[in-house]
């Protein structure tokens, strides 16, 4: 069942992909396998997927360990700085930097780890108090700022869109991450590369996909719903 439900979201990706004129193969599918059993990814390895996304770090950090064979696992979660240090060498990406303190830690634990840390910078264009980000008019600095870091590397942008019956209704802010993403690329900041746009999960991929992501995340529809008790 996993893997049929992945392969439709698969197909699904190509068809939007070619409908708008997009190369297929500049989007990433990442399997978001948060709160599901290893058995779940293990079985979607068996058909070569390397992605997952993982919101907390000790169950990355416990999945990374017990994997069968080596993954791409990326953190999608809020990131507390007490927590880097567990994570710093085991996620390929962090998506969810939205603090010079957060990014300080985690230049800090790269240094010790010997790692240059891939990162995106959240931000939080719709500006909801119940999510984690930065604001649009906040990231350019944020970016020069960080750019300095050594042993960080800035791939780009991610956002967590509103939760809304209408996926439509969201066209507008992933128009804003994708066009803030070429304002910034056109600054050509060292260390920056704004090659990533992680947009788009279960509900409203397609739209993101139309307006410029590059990885989407998508759980729900791969793995059914969460169970949060555990």
């Amino acid at each position: 069942m996993v893997i049929d439900n992945y392969n439709f979201i698969k197909e699904d990706i190509v068809k939007t992909a070619n409908d708008c004129g997009r190369n297929p193969d500049e989007i990433t599918l990442i399997a978001v396998s948060k709160t599901k059993p290893l058995s779940d990814i293990e079985e979607l390895i068996t058909i070569g997927v390397e992605d997952f996304g993982e919101n907390k770090v000790q169950e990355l950090c416990d999945k990374y360990e017990h994997v069968s064979k080596p993954v791409n696992f990326h953190l999608i979660g809020h990131l507390q700085t007490n927590k880097v240090k567990y994570v710093v060498d085991k996620a390929c990406m962090i998506h969810s930097v939205d603090s010079i303190k957060l990014a300080k830690e985690i230049q800090k634990e790269a240094v010790k780890k010997n790692v240059i840390c891939q990162i995106l910078i959240e931000v939080n264009v719709a500006q909801e108090d119940s999510k984690f980000g930065l604001k649009v008019s906040e990231v350019i600095p944020f970016v020069e700022e960080v750019s300095t870091y050594p042993n960080i590397h800035i791939n780009g942008l991610m956002t967590i869109a509103p939760f809304v019956e209408n996926p439509e209704d969201n066209r507008q802010y992933f128009h804003t991450l994708k066009q803030l993403s070429l304002d910034i690329k056109s600054k050509n900041i060292d260390n920056v590369s704004m090659n990533v746009l992680s947009m788009g999960m279960t509900n409203d991929y397609k739209i993101a996909i139309e307006e410029g992501s590059t990885m989407v995340r998508v759980g729900t529809a791969i793995f059914g719903a969460r169970n949060y008790n555990i």
